[in-house]
């Protein structure tokens, strides 16, 4: 599942060892802007907590998660699980017009007129 979401907060990271050995996780909430904006906390483990450790709160991200759901003593529990993530680039704005100099000669009523007072108007109307 993919989507893209803005960081509204980095938590805490997250150490400890287990029988497996050590291990890493950071959680990152997410905020899905749509018309109902609603958040989504994403967990980062293992070599994916060094990624979540580049953001920054307020960067646009394009993430995919995997998600899951496990029964544990009759109640379900739901983990996100990211296993990519990529910044979006912030569009570039448009350049700006250059101001041209006025010709030589003309007044700035010439420019919206179509030109100088020498012109002769010979339309019949």
């Amino acid at each position: 599942m993919d989507f893209e979401g803005v960081v509204y907060r980095l938590m805490p990271v997250q150490r400890g060892t287990s029988a497996r050995g050590e291990w890493t996780k950071q959680e990152v909430v997410f905020e899905v802007p749509s018309e109902f904006s609603r958040k989504i906390c994403v967990t980062f483990f293992g070599d994916r907590a060094a990624d979540a450790a580049t953001l920054k709160e307020g960067d646009v991200v394009q993430v995919s998660v995997n998600v899951e759901s496990r029964e544990y003593n009759g109640r379900w529990y739901t983990d996100v699980r990211a296993w990519r993530i990529a910044k979006k680039q912030p569009e570039p704005a448009p350049a700006p017009i250059p101001d041209l100099p006025p010709l030589e000669g003309s007044s700035p009523a010439d420019a919206f007129s179509g030109g100088g007072a020498a012109e002769v108007d010979d339309l019949p109307f």
